[in-house]
């Protein structure tokens, strides 16, 4: 009877315990909330494997619930994060694989959201809402690399180029002309000497020669400011004769306005004076008396009555 109880007993328990375990395992009362997300890389995800973690800013807040291609586009690879609800995840966050340690697990790192971007919802029409990504570390280091080596092969085929049979012997061809050129100069070498003589010599006149100059052209200088200063002196005389000559013309305008009528008329006066003087001139010539008695009317010719017309009176003879 009591191996009845205590073997009821321990299957109870065995139960309650799987039960607890059970409960415990699905979350219990602590179990958390998850909101899933849609993360799409264009980069291989080896070393990425279900239920890594997914941080944010280095803490973690959710896992990788499943991991599986683009059937639209096998280059693209659709990582499904399940991401405990209230973190913020915004429309500027940023997915990016990364690798912990030396052993190179991979995670999902999520950062560079702002307080100021709106949170992160589904497009309509989209299952999940879309995280971007961009390039992980080993993606960038593998595109810098690539591109190295690809300007690291073309220097190579350049320098391939330059090293070519045809410009090894043109260069050879350059070295023997250097060569030859080097053993005329050796051997001229006494004229370049006295060359470089006698240009030092014409190099030591010439600066003599401009030392003399110097005092020439200053005088030239003087000579351009004095003729300067007489073309400034006769373009004032100009400028002064110039209203001399307007003040001249003026002062003639206005003679000739004012007096020459008057002038005009005096002539004129003059020229009648004239002619009367002229006239008194030849009456005094025929006839002196009549400047003093006067002229005498003259007498009326046989047949001829008075000035008027009238008959003249009978003529008496005196009285005896």
């Amino acid at each position: 009877m009591n191996y009845t109880l205590v073997g009821g007993f321990v299957l109870i328990l065995v139960a309650a315990l799987i039960a607890g375990a059970l409960w415990l395992a699905s979350g219990g009362a602590l179990r958390k909330q998850y909101d899933l997300y849609l993360a799409i890389e264009d980069e291989s995800v080896a070393g990425l494997n279900t239920n890594a973690p997914v941080k944010f800013n280095g803490v973690e807040v959710g896992k990788v619930r499943n991991i599986a291609l683009d059937r639209s586009n096998p280059e693209r690879v659709l990582l499904l994060l399940a991401i405990e609800r209230g973190t913020p995840v915004k429309e500027d966050t940023l997915a990016v694989l990364k690798t912990q340690g030396l052993t190179g697990i991979a995670y999902v790192e999520l950062g560079g959201s702002t307080a100021a971007s709106p949170l992160l919802r589904a497009t309509d029409g989209a299952a999940y809402p879309v995280i971007q990504t961009k390039p992980s570390l080993s993606t960038r280091l593998e595109n810098v690399l690539t591109t190295v080596l690809t300007k690291l092969d073309r220097t190579s085929s350049n320098i391939d180029a330059i090293l070519s049979d045809a410009n090894r012997e043109a260069f050879s061809r350059t070295l023997a002309d250097m060569a030859t050129v080097s053993r005329a100069v050796a051997a001229r070498r006494d004229a370049i000497d006295a060359g470089i003589v006698s240009a030092s010599r014409t190099f030591d006149h010439t600066a003599q020669a401009t030392a003399r100059l110097g005092p020439l052209i200053e005088q030239i200088g003087r000579s351009a400011q004095s003729i300067d200063q007489l073309g400034q002196s006769a373009a004032q005389a100009s400028t002064r004769a110039g209203n001399t000559v307007d003040a001249v013309g003026a002062d003639v305008q206005r003679f000739t306005a004012q007096s020459l009528p008057e002038l005009q008329r005096l002539l004129a006066e003059l020229n009648v004076l004239s002619a009367s003087l002229r006239r008194l001139s030849e009456q005094t010539e025929r006839n002196p008396s009549a400047l003093i008695l006067g002229r005498s009317p003259v007498p009326p010719g046989p047949g001829e009555g008075p000035a008027d017309g009238t008959p003249s009176p009978p003529t008496r003879k005196p009285t005896p």
